[in-house]
C-alpha cells in the first residue's frame, strides 16, 4: 500500500473543499484533496449560483475572482410576487450589500483550473474512500486509485464530501444528532439559453404553487416551479413549463419572459437537514455534509463557504500558531451561523409555497406577512440582512 503523510485531507473536490485547500496552501498549511469523481463529471454538476459577500471574499482573498468580476451579475434587489404586485426588496439601499449571480460550476471551475499552478493536489478518481481511527489525533484515510491501494496519514480530516459521502458516516452513531425536515415538494428547475426576464430575481407565490425566475448570465437563464415529489418530469414538455411559469409568475414579470428550448431540466427534491456537532475528534465537516438547506434562501453554497471560513481560520491556527483551542471552536461557530441560515430558509420557504395539508388560515397568515413585508421597511431590512447573508 503506498502512504502519504499531509497535516491535512480534505474529502471532497467540489467548491467547498478546493475553496478550503486554496486557503490552507495560502497560508502555507500542506493538505490533499481526494475526489471520487473525475474533474469533467464535477464540472457537469449544475447547481445554484447567488453568491453572498462571504463567498466572494474568499475569492477576492485568493485572488482567483477575475472571471467573477467579468461576469458575474450584481442583484441590488430581489422581489415577493403575490400573485397580483411585485414587492421590491432594494438590498442596496437598505443594507448597502449586493448579492453576486455567477454559478457554481463557474466558481469550481475557477478553483480547478488554478489548483496546479498553485500546488494544490487533487486527486481525482479516489474510490472506495474510507476514514479510520478519526476519534484520536492519527486519523488516516485508505482508498483506490488506478487499481492501487492507497493511505493518507494525516493530523486532520475535513469532510467536504455532500450529504451522500463518507465522511459523516464515518461519525460512530450516537455522538451527534440529527435534525431533518423534508418537504412535500420538489424544485422542477429549467435552464435555457435566453436572457432572464426584465424584473430580475423573482420569488412568486401563487395560487397555482411557487416559481422562481432567476439567471446564470445575461444570455443563460433558470427557472423553477414547485410540483409533487412524486411527479414525472416526462409530464413536463418545455411549452407547459414556460406556460405554467409565466402563470405563477404574474402579468408584469410573465411580459418580459423569453422562451428557449431547455438544455437541462431536472426536479430536486427540499429538505432541511443539520448534523451536530460539525466535529468528532479530528474530523471536521464543512457544507452539505453538514447540513443541508431548501434552496428558496440561496444559502447553500454560501454555508459551505462560511464552514470553510471557520475551519482554514481553526486549521490555520493549530498549526501556525499552536493553538490547540481553535479546533474544538470550530462546530459551535459554524453552527451559529448555519441555524440562522436554516432559519431563514425555512421562513422564506414556508412564506412563498402553497403545503398541501395548508387551510384558509395558513394562506391568510402568508398574506399578512407579504403584506407587512410590503410596507414596513424594518422587514424588510430584516429580510434584506438575511438574504444578502449575515457576517461571519
Amino acid at each position: 500500500m503506498n502512504t502519504r503523510h499531509t497535516p491535512v485531507c480534505i474529502i471532497g473536490a467540489g467548491p467547498a473543499g478546493l475553496l478550503l485547500g486554496h486557503l490552507l496552501r495560502a497560508e502555507g498549511v500542506e493538505c490533499v484533496v481526494l475526489e471520487q469523481r473525475t474533474p469533467d463529471y464535477v464540472l457537469g454538476r449544475i447547481r445554484a449560483g447567488v453568491l453572498e459577500r462571504i463567498t466572494v471574499s474568499l475569492l477576492e482573498r485568493l485572488g482567483l475572482d477575475q472571471r467573477l468580476k467579468a461576469e458575474g451579475l450584481p442583484h441590488d434587489d430581489v422581489l415577493l410576487a403575490d400573485g397580483e404586485r411585485l414587492i421590491r426588496i432594494d438590498l442596496a439601499d437598505l443594507v448597502g450589500q449586493h448579492v453576486t449571480v455567477y454559478g457554481q460550476t463557474e466558481v469550481t471551475r475557477d478553483l480547478m483550473a488554478a489548483a496546479v499552478p498553485r500546488g494544490l493536489p487533487v486527486i481525482y478518481g479516489a474510490e472506495d474512500v474510507r476514514l479510520h481511527d478519526i476519534a484520536g489525533d492519527t486519523p488516516h484515510v485508505t482508498y483506490t486509485h488506478e487499481g492501487a491501494d492507497h493511505r493518507i496519514d494525516a493530523r486532520f480530516i475535513v469532510g467536504c464530501d455532500g450529504f451522500h459521502g463518507p465522511s459523516r458516516r464515518a461519525i460512530p452513531v450516537g455522538i451527534g444528532r440529527e435534525y431533518e425536515r423534508v418537504y412535500p415538494f420538489g424544485w422542477l428547475g429549467i435552464l435555457a439559453d435566453v436572457p432572464p426576464c426584465g424584473a430580475g430575481l423573482i420569488y412568486a407565490n401563487h395560487e397555482r404553487g411557487f416559481a422562481l425566475a432567476s439567471q446564470r448570465s445575461a444570455t443563460r437563464s433558470r427557472y423553477y416551479i414547485d410540483v409533487p415529489v412524486t411527479e414525472d418530469i416526462a409530464n413536463w414538455p418545455d411549452d407547459r413549463l414556460w406556460d405554467e411559469l409565466e402563470t405563477r409568475l404574474g402579468p408584469e414579470a410573465a411580459a418580459t419572459v423569453t422562451r428557449g428550448p431547455s438544455i437541462e431540466k431536472s426536479i430536486a427534491p427540499l429538505r432541511s437537514y443539520v448534523f451536530a456537532p460539525m466535529r468528532h475528534g479530528s474530523l471536521l465537516l464543512c457544507g452539505d455534509a453538514a447540513h443541508i438547506v431548501p434552496p428558496t434562501g440561496a444559502k447553500g453554497l454560501n454555508l459551505a463557504a462560511s464552514d470553510v471560513y471557520y475551519a482554514a481560520e481553526a486549521l490555520t491556527a493549530f498549526f501556525l500558531r499552536h493553538d490547540n483551542d481553535a479546533i474544538p471552536r470550530y462546530s459551535d461557530k459554524a453552527l451559529n451561523r448555519v441555524w440562522q441560515a436554516e432559519r431563514f430558509s425555512w421562513s422564506l420557504t414556508r412564506l412563498m409555497h402553497r403545503f398541501p395539508d395548508d387551510g384558509p388560515f395558513e394562506r391568510a397568515m402568508q398574506v399578512a406577512e407579504l403584506d407587512y413585508i410590503a410596507t414596513s421597511r424594518a422587514a424588510q431590512l430584516s429580510f434584506a440582512e438575511q438574504y444578502v447573508g449575515l457576517p461571519v
